[in-house]
C-alpha cells in the first residue's frame, strides 16, 4: 500500500497554526516593554489590514476610506470612556454598528464607480470625515480626548503596570479577524466575492448579486475595522481626529496589505511584520531624525515590489517554492535517466 506524505498546502498550514500556537507564549518569552510594544502593534495593524483585504483583497475593490471606520470604533469607545464615564464595551458595540451602517450608506453610491474613480471617491469620503470631526465639539474636536485613570483590569480594558493584558487582548482580536477571513475563503460568500473581483460583468453573468455582496463586504469590512480602532483607542488613551481618521491611516491598511500580499490569508500578517518594526525601532534608534526614514524605506519598498513582484512578499514566497520543486523534478528525473 502506498503512503502519500503531507500535501504542501498542508504543510503550509500546519506552520502558521504552529506559529499561532506559538504566539501566546510571547509574554513569557519577552519582559522588554518596547518589545512587547512592537508586537501588539504588529498584530493590531495586521487585524486592521486584513479587516481592509477583505473589501480590497478578497472582493477587489480598493477603498482608500477606511480610516473612518477605523475613527468611528475608536471614538465609539473613546466617548463612552471620557464623555459618559462608563465603561468602553458599549461605546465599542456601538462603534461597530454605526461604522457598519455608515459603510453602507457612503459605499452604496460609491460603488456605482469603478476602478481609480471608486478609489478617488474614498479618497474624498476621509477627507470630508476628517474635516468634520476636527470641528465636531461633541466628540471633541481639534483637541481630541484624554482618556481618564480608571481601574485597570479587563472592565475597563486598561492596565499600567504591563502590557501583557493588551498582548492578550490584540491576540484574541488578531485571531478573530483572520479566523474570519479563513472562513470566508471556504465559504459560498467567499467565491462570490472572489468571483466579483475577477470580473464583475461574468459574476451577475453567473446569478451572483454584485452589488449584495460588495454591501455586504463593506459592512463586515467596516464593523471589524471599528473594532481594531477601538482597541487603537484603549491601548493609547487618547483619541484625536488626526490619530485615527486621516490619509496616512488609511494608506497604512492599503500598502501593508499589499506588501505582504492581497487577496491572501497570510499577506496583511507579512506586511505587518516588516512595516512595524520598522516603524518602531527606527524612531528608537534615531529619535526625532528617525520619524520619516521607515516611511522612505517602506515606500522603496512598495515600489520595488510592484515592480518585481505585484503579488507581494506572499508571490515570493511561491516563486521560490516554485523554482525549488522544478530544481527538484528536474534532478529526479536526471537520475531516473542516468539509473542502470
Amino acid at each position: 500500500m502506498q503512503h502519500k506524505g503531507i500535501h504542501k498546502k498542508d504543510a503550509y498550514w500546519l506552520g502558521f497554526i504552529a506559529l499561532l500556537t506559538m504566539l501566546p507564549m510571547v509574554p513569557a518569552v519577552t519582559a522588554n516593554s518596547f518589545h512587547m510594544h512592537v508586537v501588539i502593534l504588529i498584530l493590531l495593524f495586521a487585524s486592521m489590514s486584513q479587516a481592509w483585504n477583505i473589501i480590497g483583497g478578497y472582493c477587489g475593490q480598493v477603498s482608500f476610506g477606511h480610516s473612518v471606520f477605523f475613527g468611528i470604533g475608536a471614538y465609539g469607545a473613546g466617548m463612552a470612556v471620557v464623555t459618559y464615564g462608563g465603561m468602553p464595551w458599549p461605546g465599542i458595540l456601538i462603534g461597530v454598528v454605526l461604522a457598519a451602517v455608515v459603510a453602507v450608506v457612503i459605499s452604496y453610491p460609491c460603488f456605482k464607480l469603478s476602478g481609480h474613480y471608486f478609489a478617488i471617491a474614498t479618497f474624498a469620503i476621509v477627507e470630508i470625515f476628517h474635516r468634520t470631526f476636527l470641528v465636531w465639539d461633541w466628540v471633541g474636536g481639534a483637541l481630541g480626548l484624554d482618556y481618564p485613570l480608571v481601574k485597570e483590569g479587563l472592565t475597563n480594558l486598561m492596565w499600567y503596570d504591563t502590557k501583557t493584558g493588551y498582548y492578550y487582548c490584540a491576540l484574541v482580536l488578531f485571531l478573530l479577524i483572520f479566523g474570519t477571513v479563513r472562513w470566508l475563503e471556504g465559504h459560498r460568500f467567499g467565491y462570490y466575492m472572489r468571483a466579483v473581483r475577477e470580473g464583475q460583468e461574468t459574476a451577475e453573468s453567473l446569478g451572483v448579486n454584485s452589488t449584495v455582496v460588495k454591501l455586504a463586504a463593506i459592512a463586515l469590512s467596516a464593523a471589524l475595522t471599528a473594532l481594531c480602532g477601538a482597541f487603537f483607542a484603549q491601548y493609547n488613551l487618547r483619541v484625536d481626529t488626526p490619530m485615527v481618521m486621516s490619509l496616512d491611516m488609511s494608506m497604512k491598511f492599503v500598502l501593508i496589505t499589499v506588501l505582504g500580499g492581497s487577496g491572501t490569508l497570510v499577506g496583511p500578517l507579512l506586511g505587518a511584520a516588516v512595516l512595524i518594526p520598522l516603524q518602531e525601532y527606527t524612531r528608537a534608534f534615531w529619535g526625532g531624525m528617525g520619524g520619516g526614514v521607515d516611511l522612505i524605506i517602506f515606500g522603496l519598498l512598495i515600489i520595488l515590489m510592484v515592480v518585481k513582484q505585484p503579488a507581494g512578499m506572499i508571490g515570493i514566497f511561491y516563486a521560490v517554492r516554485k523554482r525549488i520543486l522544478k530544481r527538484n523534478i528536474a534532478a529526479k528525473g536526471e537520475s531516473a535517466d542516468g539509473a542502470p
